[in-house]
């Protein structure tokens, strides 16, 4: 790349050479990321003990622990809300019922587990819809599990407000806790092999597992969904490999040592007025930094999806982690426009003491996932910039040298592309059968792919312009994503994207006006801008959504093996009431009273001052599971 800006003035070249540098740092991380975990799925090994993977079977009566599963909600949807965590409880009582030898006793579940849904809800009309539908299912689950409901008159802290008010009333009754969200599902046997793994290994303070989206029909949501479903249990395998027991935590479909949490992961206030000052809003990452500084250690859960991606029957069957994901790019756009937000206040924690270094890393990754846009957007401005002054200015001088300039971009798009590509070779060589046959798979990924390259520019021009937001000043509440299916309109699309259409058109009449051969090779960029509006409009349809399913396209292992959990969950949200009454008052069901509190305390943490001799946690050595 010196050579072939060294025709350029000094300013121009170290401009030019310091974004490619950032960028292409960015590209190369990924890469590295993809072959480690390309190497570990294709050897079948565990990322963290480098051992062959071993079909584990959890057994519910080797339970001595208890465990709450915590269900944060704030004026969520009640019906597949409530459904998803009446799947998750089925599938856990199913497997304790399949778990028993029929001369033993009789293995009381509800002795190990009991249900927290902890509302934040403030509208008093939509708690009350909310409370019906936790009154029938406690009346479902009467003797079987116990299911309780608490909702605060305020939702100070968010989220992670939320969870900490359940920690202090109810946490020292509970060994751990599985944090769901209000679209999570998971299934029993993964919920036992969690939790056995906590006991077996008391170094772990948190186990996060990888959470494949599901559910969507829209078109955007098959990508998204086929997208997960062939590279996260590669790249998770290789994030695992490198991060060891340092790994993040992601705020959901994840197991926690209560103990732990209570005492290491309060979280402060950050200095200073929002958006980079206050409450920390992306709290999973800081938390999972927070354990893993107080001695704990913070494991990636890859084993399961793993075997999933290899559909072994058995795995395939029972150990699911699932979660929704929004159905069209502006819901995604908007929510990650909050986890921008709070992963730029992380740069904040990057001094912060007593950090583990890869815990900084973290904070930093995080961070640059959204910083890289603006990054890529500088090197696109200034290379246009470029192109325009030379012909506009008649500058004369040395061309660039086009066989390296060819070289260097073929090594980009390579390393690019390779994460892609190294998930297909790893789907078409172990499970083809899983996303349709193999010509359907490589047609599935090469629509991906284009589906990928033609957003990419959308992303980077939403990235870009709510970083220049935060950078302003401009905050933002965290309020409730959709969850739902939601087809958008043309006005709602052109209110969004029109400014990118435009500005794709200006950009790329410029290059063709100035640079015939500027503009075809940002043909990638401009390409997308143009296409912004029809983009986003027709990928949010459940009609093209429909077609593309009909042709056998994009197909996933839940969808194309449909586990039981999932077919659950349809089930229960096809058949759920809007509005549950008892039959015979025809009123909602009474709520059943809270369980008696045992106060605990979750001091604040500092990043200012950490003393190394208050640990009271053993060694975080990582010890291979037995």
């Amino acid at each position: 790349m010196y050579r072939v800006t060294s025709s350029l003035a000094l300013g121009w070249q170290i401009s030019m050479l310091v974004l490619f540098a950032l960028t292409f740092t960015w590209i190369a991380l990924a890469f590295w990321n993809a072959l480690c975990g390309f190497t570990v799925c294709a050897l079948n090994l565990d990322p963290l003990s480098l051992r062959r993977l071993n079909r584990e079977i959890p057994n519910a009566r080797l339970l001595v622990s208890r465990t709450a599963l915590v269900m944060p909600i704030y004026a969520e949807p009640p019906i597949p809300t409530f459904a998803g965590l009446e799947a998750t409880c089925r599938s856990l009582l199913q497997h304790s019922l399949d778990d028993k030898d029929e001369d033993e006793t009789t293995h009381r579940l509800n002795e190990h587990f009991d249900v927290f849904i902890l509302s934040d809800t403030q509208d008093v009309a939509q708690a009350q819809v909310e409370e019906a539908h936790v009154a029938a299912l406690q009346q479902r689950f009467a003797g079987e599990l116990a299911i309780h409901y608490r909702r605060r008159p305020n939702n100070r802290g968010r989220k992670a407000g939320n969870i900490a008010e359940f920690c202090r009333r109810w946490g020292k009754h509970y060994d751990f806790m599985v944090v769901l969200d209000a679209d999570s599902l998971m299934s029993g046997a993964t919920l036992l092999r969690m939790v056995q793994r906590m006991q077996r290994q008391p170094g772990i303070g948190l186990i996060q597992t990888v959470p494949i989206p599901v559910g969507q029909k829209t078109l955007f949501g098959r990508f998204t969904q086929f997208a997960s479903a062939l590279y996260s249990p590669m790249l998770a395998a290789g994030q695992s490999f490198w991060q060891g027991d340092t790994a993040n935590y992601w705020g959901h479909n994840a197991i926690i040592r209560t103990r732990a949490f209570m005492e290491h992961a309060g979280l402060p206030t950050l200095p200073g007025k929002p958006p980079l000052g206050g409450e920390l809003l992306s709290h999973d990452f800081v938390e999972a930094a927070l354990l893993k500084r107080g001695g704990w250690q913070v494991l990636l859960d890859t084993t399961m999806t793993t075997a999933v991606s290899r559909h072994d029957p058995y795995v395939s069957a029972s150990h699911n982690s699932f979660e929704a994901m929004p159905s069209n790019l502006l819901d995604f756009a908007k929510r990650d426009r909050r986890w921008l937000q709070g992963n730029l206040q992380h740069l904040r924690l990057l001094s912060g003491s007593g950090l583990h270094p890869l815990s900084r890393l973290h904070f930093f990754y995080g961070a640059f996932a959204y910083l890289s846009s603006l990054v890529w957007l500088g090197l696109l401005i200034c290379t246009s910039i470029l192109v325009t002054y030379h012909v506009l200015g008649n500058v004369t001088g040395r061309p660039l040298p086009q066989p390296l300039s060819v070289g260097l971009l073929s090594i980009t798009l390579c390393m690019l592309l390779a994460p892609k590509l190294l998930g297909l070779l790893l789907a078409f060589w172990q499970t083809p059968h899983a996303f349709g046959g193999r010509l359907r798979l490589l047609v599935s990924t090469c629509l991906e792919i284009l589906f990928a390259a033609l957003i990419a520019p959308l992303m980077m021009a939403w990235h870009s312009l709510f970083i220049i937001n935060v950078l302003l000043g401009r905050a933002i509440e965290w309020q409730t994503q959709p969850r739902g299916e939601r087809s958008l309109s043309w006005r709602e699309t052109w209110q969004h994207t029109g400014w990118m259409t435009l500005s794709g058109l200006l950009w790329a009449g410029i290059m063709v006006a100035f640079s015939p051969t500027a503009f075809g090779w940002l043909t990638p960029a401009w390409l997308g801008l143009v296409g912004a509006a029809p983009l986003v409009k027709y990928s949010s349809s459940a009609t093209w959504g429909g077609v593309i399913s009909q042709l056998g396209l994009l197909k996933t292992p839940s969808s194309t093996f449909m586990p039981p959990l999932l077919d659950a969950f349809e089930s229960l949200v096809a058949n759920s009431d809007p509005y549950p009454l008892d039959t015979t008052t025809q009123r909602p069901f009474p709520l059943a009273t809270l369980p008696a509190e045992r106060s605990g305390e979750m001091p604040s943490q500092s990043f200012k001052h950490f003393d190394q001799k208050t640990l009271t946690a053993p060694s975080a050595t990582f010890e291979e599971p037995r």
